[in-house]
């Protein structure tokens, strides 16, 4: 582990480098290894479940244990995994980049292997957001139009720009975020499942460093 940064250090012509030496059982530097390359920023979201898979099936590791040894929450270890029962042809389109994960989860809220795929394409030359492809699989899933809303109530207001803003914080966050606008207020609803993820959470917004008010 750390090689990269031991051959960085040769090239700029380092005799010596801070190093830990520890001796490492075979099966445990695989472990290891794969716990670091996990967090490398460039891995794909099926790339990254294939390793937590890995994980799981070689070293018996559990979703816990896994959410503990990188800093996330058992339901995105959980919801990761599971991209990987798309069909091939999805997960070629979410490895190339062309389709999000929170597109890919929310594919999977359908069954069939062939209504995954034709709503994928039609994400892709629709240009589809994740809301968008949510609300398509919740149509699919009731077999009919959406259900019109209560006699008397009257429906929220809908803004394209708030439905963009709401996708980019759910991709940011990787979890569901709600905007909701009313007459003289907003409100944005960040869905968060355990302590942990919530601070994972507040520490992407950026409020780790922030001193608490005195009593």
């Amino acid at each position: 582990m750390g090689e990269r940064r031991w051959r960085a250090a040769q090239a700029v012509g380092h005799e010596t480098i801070p190093a830990i030496i520890r001796e490492t059982k075979d099966d445990a530097m695989l472990r290891d290894a794969l716990l670091e390359n996990i967090h490398r920023a460039n891995l794909n979201p099926l790339e990254e479940a294939a390793a937590y898979q890995q994980l799981l099936d070689e070293f018996g590791a559990t979703h816990d244990e896994l959410a503990r040894r990188i800093g996330r929450s058992r339901p995105q270890i959980s919801n990761t995994i599971r991209l990987l029962n798309l069909p091939p042809q999805v997960q070629l389109r979410v490895a190339a980049g062309v389709l999000s994960a929170g597109h890919a989860r929310a594919l999977l809220g359908l069954d069939d292997a062939d209504a995954q795929d034709s709503l994928a394409r039609r994400i892709v030359a629709e240009e589809l957001s994740v809301r968008a492809t949510e609300e398509l699989v919740k149509i699919a899933l009731a077999d009919g139009p959406q259900q019109k809303a209560p006699a008397g109530r009257r429906p929220k207001p809908h803004a394209p720009a708030l439905t963009d803003l709401a996708d980019r914080l759910s991709d940011r966050f990787d979890t569901r975020v709600k905007v909701d606008i009313g007459r003289s207020k907003g409100k944005i609803t960040i869905e968060f499942a355990t302590v942990d993820d919530l601070e994972r959470i507040v520490g992407i917004i950026g409020m780790d460093g922030e001193k608490q008010p005195e009593d």
